[in-house]
């Protein structure tokens, strides 16, 4: 079968899409057939190498897909349901969803939530369940839009883009922080009220700054996630999702004594089914349908490790579908 593979080489890894024998697919009680899947951030830092996603070789790349069951030994699934999988060292540590097929445990899939297609539910993908685990996350903080502003770093990115469509559908004011003054507009579109660069958060964070927003999401960390704590107002709280910007965090903890600021920790990998459902079953009912078109884009598989150097690259805007 056609594949995506990563592997050891001389000076870290090579990715090269090939064939890859099927018989050599791992362990799991469910075969699905791979129709779509999509290019995120992890991916990117997998197939370049720039960061140790990949912990054993050679690895089919992609973290995510959605699909038909060929074959099922789980009493969830039967041949011809179409699933949607993501997290679980997909790509990782299991073999990924860049490939015609995939065997994986029944227990990571998840239905294709009703109101979706399988291109869809890519559309949205790790970066907007991830998404919408922040959105879930705050929610259960008690937070609501007549608290104050949400502000969303990295927000031309597919968590950003996700975020901010999400939280405008749920009434927030958004202030969108990116570094890209060019999407502009399309930040608009998806429902951001106001945009502000990147370089407001950047630079040594103060202990605390002027009050600005009651909730954020962050996909930056480092000094963006700092200044993002130090600016948030008393009893608000900030998701921290991703480390685009590194995984320091030079903060102090005043915002926590002095204005009871939340941090709340994201994991989009190992989250429980329960909170998984409930994600992808918020994503077909809230997220707006014509708004996901419009930030995404569908390439072919030959097109994936290019586009795997441009998401890092900061180049990539919005989501990226890859038709299997």
């Amino acid at each position: 079968m056609r594949a995506i593979v990563i592997d050891k080489a001389e000076n870290g890894t090579t990715a090269k899409l090939g064939e890859f024998p099927e018989n050599a697919l791992m362990e799991g009680d469910v075969t699905v057939r791979v129709t779509h899947s999509t290019v995120n951030y992890k991916d990117g830092l997998a197939i370049t190498g720039k960061a140790p996603v990949v912990r054993r070789f050679p690895m089919i790349g992609g973290i995510d897909f959605s699909g038909i069951v060929e074959v099922s030994d789980h009493s969830d699934f039967k041949p011809g349901d179409e699933v949607v999988m993501n997290g679980w060292g997909l790509g990782e540590t299991h073999l990924g969803g860049y490939a015609e097929r995939a065997r994986v445990k029944g227990d990571w899939l998840v239905p294709l939530p009703e109101g979706l297609s399988r291109h869809q539910a890519m559309a949205i993908g790790t970066a907007g369940y991830t998404a919408m685990l922040c959105v879930l996350a705050l929610e259960r903080h008690g937070m609501t839009p007549d608290r104050g502003d949400a502000l969303v770093t990295g927000a031309a990115g597919g968590v950003g883009s996700v975020a901010i469509s999400l939280l405008a559908g749920r009434g927030w004011r958004v202030i969108a922080s990116t570094g890209r003054a060019e999407e502009a507009d399309y930040l608009i579109s998806l429902g951001a009220n106001e945009i502000i660069d990147r370089s407001e958060l950047g630079g040594r964070a103060r202990p605390l700054a002027k009050e600005r927003w009651a909730v954020g999401v962050d996909t930056v960390g480092s000094t963006t996630l700092a200044n993002a704590l130090a600016m948030t107002c008393y009893g608000g709280a900030v998701t921290a999702c991703g480390l685009a910007g590194g995984m320091d965090l030079p903060a102090t903890v005043m915002p926590f004594i002095l204005r009871s600021v939340s941090l709340l920790g994201i994991d989009s990998v190992y989250a429980p089914k329960e909170r998984r459902i409930e994600a992808w079953a918020r994503l077909a009912k809230d997220l707006d349908l014509d708004k996901l078109a419009s930030m995404t884009r569908t390439i072919a598989c030959d097109e994936v490790i290019p586009a795997a150097h441009d998401i890092l690259a900061g180049k990539v805007r919005g989501r990226l579908v890859v038709e299997i």
